[in-house]
């Protein structure tokens, strides 16, 4: 197999759970760790390393920035980390800055056909931000953005309705955050819209109020977890992990990604990174779906575009 090595920025639990979920996946077969705290990102590869005869083998280092040459995929985790009672914008002066020092760094080194990969939050902004900073094309500057959001819906209605979440299709869109919008009007359950599926089903006395709970439960999940255990990590390490497998394999899957929208909803939503259904390739985003939402899900999503610019003018 030909050299599919991915380059990890900030080893905290996000960083340091991506490495592991990647460690078990033969997509790569180099996985590069990059901290601050360089014992750190030593001591997760050497842990890491001690279970290399159980995986598919990979070359593993606790790197510096000019290991960023060559990479397929730059994945940026790092940042201060969401508090509890914290929205993921309050993260937003702290680490804009965080992310300006690792553009600098990175930009000797990145090679012209890299895919780089933005989790950290608020990761549209950040997304933003760095696609304006690293100066190459957007399609090659990717935010994880509702890729998480949008399993958590499927695992939450494949849980009421009691099937397997991979028979749910469904889009939550827009910001990774509190405005983020499902469009139920795209979601089915085994090939049948949920509307109908409910109709047939019978469980609920209000569809339309068990939909809201399900959303809300799905919005509320990060700051849930966050108040339980401190942080999130595991979802979003599988959720990048999915990322990264579509696009080393090049199998034009279909994710809510946080891509950049020029002009888009009628001139209504531009210049900013925002999550839509987007089709993932070896060369990063290769074209946006624009399916028929529904009038409410278009002024939602407007909406939440808007919350999105007016934190990017902030940065401006």
């Amino acid at each position: 197999m030909e050299n599919r090595k991915v380059v990890i920025i900030g080893d905290g639990m996000v960083g340091s759970s991506i490495a592991f979920s990647l460690l078990e996946d033969d997509s790569i077969n180099e996985l590069i760790i990059i901290d601050v705290n360089k014992n750190k990102a030593e001591g997760d590869i050497l842990d890491l390393s001690h279970g290399l005869s159980f995986v598919t083998p990979k070359k593993l280092k606790a790197g510096d920035y000019s290991d960023v040459k060559d990479a397929h995929i730059v994945i940026i985790t790092a940042g201060v980390a969401q508090k509890e009672g914290e929205t993921r914008l309050q993260l937003l002066t702290k680490n804009v800055k965080i992310c300006d020092s690792i553009c600098e760094q990175m930009i000797p080194y990145l090679d012209k056909d890299a895919i780089v990969l933005v989790v950290s939050n608020p990761v549209d902004i950040l997304t933003y931000f760095i696609y304006k900073k690293l100066s190459i094309p957007s399609n090659r500057v990717i935010g994880s953005g509702t890729v998480l959001d949008t399993a958590r819906l499927k695992s939450v209605i494949a849980n009421h309705v009691d099937v397997d979440p991979r028979n749910v299709h469904t889009y939550i869109l827009g910001e990774h955050g509190d405005s983020e919008v499902p469009i139920y009007s795209l979601t089915t359950i085994g090939g049948i819209s949920i509307n109908n599926y409910c109709k047939q089903c019978n469980r609920c006395k209000n569809h339309n109020l068990e939909l809201d709970k399900l959303f809300n439960s799905v919005k509320g999940a990060a700051y849930e977890i966050i108040n339980k255990k401190g942080a999130t990590y595991y979802g979003v390490a599988l959720a990048v992990r999915h990322i990264v497998r579509a696009i080393l394999n090049n199998t034009h899957s279909i994710l809510s990604v946080s891509t950049y929208i020029k002009n888009d909803f009628d001139n209504q939503i531009k210049d900013i990174y925002f999550s839509l259904p987007c089709v993932l390739t070896s060369k990063g985003v290769d074209r946006i779906l624009r399916p028929n939402y529904s009038i409410e899900e278009i002024n939602k999503l407007i909406a939440s575009a808007n919350v999105i610019k007016k934190e990017i003018e902030s940065l401006k």
